[in-house]
């Protein structure tokens, strides 16, 4: 091969990768939440919480992004959460409720866009709830106090618990030890 089909084939290859990823990443704007296309299974099938406010009363209390996350078990676009890559020490609460649910000890970077956490700060701070959306069959997990979406536990964790508690930053605020 000559020096010049060489470099109309990079061309054309590095042509047609360009257009796949700008394909790719246009698909959503960059400042919303991923939109999902079913919705999860009703927060009137799961059990009850210690705080049970009507919707009218989260929205007045949450952002948009929050309610959507929180309360219709959105998420949040991956690598784009405040707490993916954070790892000062201290407690991460519930964005709807303040309860304490994660150690920041338990923290680790799970390469999947949003925070990893191996285990919950106390048994009990954590539901879980079977999600059978999106061809998928997943555990869902919830603040156990007031019930708000915080995401899916995976059976894939690289620590000695092999879990990873996969969380919305929305979902979350942090405490800090200092």
């Amino acid at each position: 091969m000559d020096w010049v089909t060489k470099k109309s084939s990079f061309l054309i290859i590095g042509l047609l990768v360009s257009f796949f990823l700008s394909a790719c990443t246009s698909l959503f704007k960059k400042d919303e939440p991923i939109k999902a296309t079913t919705n999860t299974i009703a927060m009137n099938n799961k059990p009850e919480f210690n705080i049970n406010k009507s919707d009218e009363e989260w929205q007045k209390e949450l952002s948009p992004e929050q309610y959507y996350v929180m309360r219709e078990a959105g998420t949040e676009r991956p690598f784009t959460g405040k707490f993916n890559m954070h790892f000062e020490q201290g407690v991460y609460t519930c964005g709807a409720c303040g309860e304490e649910l994660f150690s920041s000890s338990s923290k680790f970077d799970g390469h999947c866009g949003w925070p990893s956490f191996d285990e919950e700060i106390k048994e009990g701070k954590i539901v879980e709830h079977i999600d059978n959306t999106h061809g998928m069959v997943r555990k869902e997990i919830l603040c156990g106090n007031c019930g708000s979406h915080l995401g899916h536990v995976f059976d894939d964790g690289p620590t000695e618990t092999g879990l990873r508690y996969c969380v919305n930053s929305l979902s979350l605020d942090f405490k800090s030890e200092k």
